[in-house]
């Protein structure tokens, strides 16, 4: 995997081989920066990472220069991997080794933009609890956006606050905001 933009552009990280991920692929995570780089400046907001993973994503955040990323994973591996690369390049990269659902149940810190890459083998009552559980406990900022990631074979179409979705290859991307944003 590697950072495709930002201060940290074309650097690769490898993660031990090990760890239960599967990291969102270079060319839809550049696709994605492409549709927030034009929605949002990077160094303004706030980001939760859920289903953390690697911290691909939250890596790409920090490169672009946003201070306030957390990121959330039930994987004490995945969680020290975070620590570690954070470290290293010197992100500013705030772990919680936490399940995901007990995370959003307890959480109060509003958020610009909620990533959340849980396996692709959730079935669609396991997805659904996750914009649930965003909105109904307000974490999002105004005018801020869940975005989550899943097979294309998944359709999140129909859940509530769903606003669209970009296909990429076997990847999706489901964009879910509140009816006033």
């Amino acid at each position: 995997m590697r950072i495709v933009s930002g201060k940290y552009r074309g650097r690769r990280i490898s993660a031990p081989k090990q760890l239960p991920v599967r990291p969102t692929t270079d060319m839809a995570k550049e696709a994605l920066f492409n549709i927030l780089n034009n929605q949002y400046y990077f160094d303004d907001i706030s980001v939760l990472d859920l289903f953390s993973g690697t911290g691909n994503i939250s890596y790409e955040f920090a490169s672009r220069g946003t201070e306030r990323i957390t990121a959330i994973d039930a994987n004490y591996g995945c969680i020290r991997f975070i620590n570690q690369t954070a470290e290293s390049f010197n992100m500013p990269i705030k772990t919680i080794k936490s399940d995901v659902y007990k995370f959003l149940e307890s959480s109060k810190q509003k958020h610009t933009i909620i990533f959340a890459d849980p396996p692709y083998g959730f079935e669609i009552d396991e997805f659904s609890k996750i914009p649930q559980l965003v909105f109904q406990n307000e974490l999002l900022e105004d005018h801020g956006l869940l975005i989550v990631e899943h097979s294309k074979h998944t359709k999140l179409d129909t859940l509530e606050h769903f606003s669209y979705s970009k296909s990429y290859g076997g990847n999706m991307f489901s964009f879910f905001e509140n009816e006033t944003s």
